[in-house]
């Protein structure tokens, strides 16, 4: 985290909640916190498995994550 002054403290944070709450809410209402439970942790894992980030050289999340451990693998060799 960083100071309250700072304006760069969600920066990363605010497109995914704005995807999450077009995407996924969209004036809805979840039944239970069971269902609520399980959309958010499906939405989630389809965000990380699909959505392409810039800062990643447009790689999903878990490609990059694959890739950079392939690396890090190879550095210890």
């Amino acid at each position: 985290m960083v100071r309250r002054s700072k304006c760069y403290a969600n920066s990363h944070a605010e497109p995914f909640w704005s995807h999450f709450k077009v995407k996924l809410l969209d004036g809805g209402h979840f039944h239970d916190l069971a269902e609520a439970k399980l959309e958010v942790s499906h939405h989630i894992a389809c965000n990380n498995a699909e959505r392409r980030h810039s800062a990643l050289d447009y790689l999903a999340l878990n490609q990059f994550v694959i890739q950079l451990n392939n690396t890090s693998l190879l550095c210890l060799a």
